[in-house]
C-alpha cells in the first residue's frame, strides 16, 4: 500500500474524533517540540529479515541507504550541547557499509549511542564482527523480540530467527552486556502479536526475564513495550483481517493525556536515509516533514528547531494508547 493511500486511510474513520482536535480538548495547543535532544538517524531501509509488522517495510530488497556524506553531517550535529542521545536505526543498520566508521566517529562525542538491531543479522559471517564493534565502543544495544516463545517470534519475523537472536544474546551476554557494573546494556524491544494494545511493561519484562533466563540462561537490562503502529505493513496486516477501523477505535478509545504530554517527538528529531527531517519514525514513514522552513539535515541549525510545531496524525494515537509507546517504551 503506497504512502498516498496509508495517509488517506488514517484520515477517512469518521469514528474517530481527528488526533489534533483531541490534543487541543487536552490543552496541547499549540503542540510545541522542545529543543532535540534525541538524534535519531535511519540509516536504511535493507534488512536481512522481512518482519509482518514491520512500519518501515525493511526488507533484503530494499536498496535505500544513508550516504556518507549525509551521515558525516548526522555526526557534526551530534556535536551540538543539546544532543544527548544518538539513536540509530533501520532497517538492519549493519547492512550501511559505512556504519563501523560512524559508530568510531559518534563514539568520540561520549554521548549516549543505541544501535536498534534485530541480532539475528549477527549470525552472518559478513556482519559478526559487529559484535566486537558494539562491545569495543560500549554501544547500547536494542533487539526487537516480539515474544519469549519462539514460535511467536517466529511467526512475525521468520523461521528460525527466535534461535539466532538467543545466539546472539548468549554471546553479547558473554562479552559483558546486561551483567552488574559491566556499563554495556542490552535491551529487548517487545510488541504485540495482533491487533490489541501490549500488557502492562513491568509485567512483560518480569515473564521475559524470568523465561529467558530460565530456559535458554540469557539476561538482558530492560524491556521496551511498543505498541503497533497502523502504518506499514501492519496496516496492510489489519486491512487484509478487515479489522483496521476496530485497532484504530481501540487506539483512540484508549487515549491517555499524560502519555501525550511525553511523547518521543518532543525532544526527538528524526533523520530519514536521504537526509530529510522529521519529527519521529513514524512521520519519517508517511513523508510528513518537520514544520520547518529546514527540511534537510545538510542545512540544519539546531536552534531554528526548537518551538516548531509538531506534525500530527490519526496514527499518534498508536503512542498516545493505554500506558503510552515510544522508542524507549511506556510513556506513563
Amino acid at each position: 500500500m503506497d504512502i498516498e493511500c496509508q495517509l488517506a486511510q488514517l484520515k477517512n474513520i469518521e469514528e474517530i474524533k481527528p488526533f489534533a482536535e483531541k490534543l487541543t480538548e487536552s490543552g496541547f495547543t499549540p503542540f510545541l517540540a522542545d529543543t532535540p535532544e534525541i538524534l535519531q538517524i535511519n540509516v536504511g531501509r535493507r534488512c536481512n529479515i522481512a518482519c509482518r509488522h514491520c512500519h518501515v517495510e525493511a526488507s533484503p530488497n530494499r536498496s535505500e541507504t544513508m550516504p556518507r556524506e549525509i551521515l558525516e553531517r548526522c555526526l557534526k550535529l551530534a556535536e551540538a550541547d543539546t544532543i544527548t542521545t544518538i539513536d540509530i536505526t533501520g532497517g538492519s543498520p549493519e547492512m550501511n557499509n559505512n556504519l563501523e566508521w560512524f559508530i568510531g566517529e559518534v563514539s568520540k562525542l561520549k554521548k549516549r549511542l543505541i544501535v536498534r538491531t534485530n541480532l539475528s543479522i549477527l549470525t552472518d559471517e559478513r556482519y559478526k564482527r559487529f559484535i566486537d564493534i558494539y562491545t569495543d565502543h560500549r554501544v547500547e544495544v536494542v533487539t526487537s523480540l516480539p515474544d519469549y516463545q519462539g514460535i511467536r517470534t517466529d511467526k512475525q519475523r521468520g523461521n528460525g530467527v527466535f534461535d539466532k537472536v538467543i545466539g546472539v544474546m548468549k554471546e553479547l551476554n558473554k562479552r559483558g552486556y546486561a551483567l552488574p557494573n559491566s556499563g554495556l546494556l542490552l535491551h529487548i524491544v517487545h510488541n504485540p502479536s495482533g491487533a490489541f494494545l501490549p500488557a502492562s511493561q513491568s509485567y512483560l519484562e518480569d515473564e521475559y526475564r524470568k523465561h529467558l533466563l530460565d530456559e535458554h540462561g540469557v539476561k538482558f537490562n530492560s524491556l521496551f513495550v511498543i505498541t503497533n503502529m497502523p502504518i506499514g505493513r501492519f496496516m496492510e496486516f489489519l486491512m487484509e483481517r478487515d479489522n483496521y477501523e476496530d485497532y484504530m477505535a481501540e487506539l483512540a478509545n484508549a487515549y491517555n493525556m499524560c502519555a501525550a504530554d511525553k511523547v518521543m517527538c518532543r525532544n526527538t528529531l528524526s533523520v530519514s536515509w536521504d537526509g530529510f527531517l522529521y519529527d519521529c519514525d513514524f512521520n519519517q514513514i508517511l513523508l510528513m516533514p518537520i514544520n520547518s522552513p529546514i527540511s534537510n539535515i545538510m542545512e540544519v541549525d539546531i536552534d531554528l528547531l526548537k518551538g516548531r510545531e509538531i506534525v500530527v496524525g490519526n496514527h499518534c494515537y498508536g503512542c498516545t494508547a493505554g500506558s503510552g509507546s515510544s522508542c524507549q517504551g511506556a510513556t506513563s
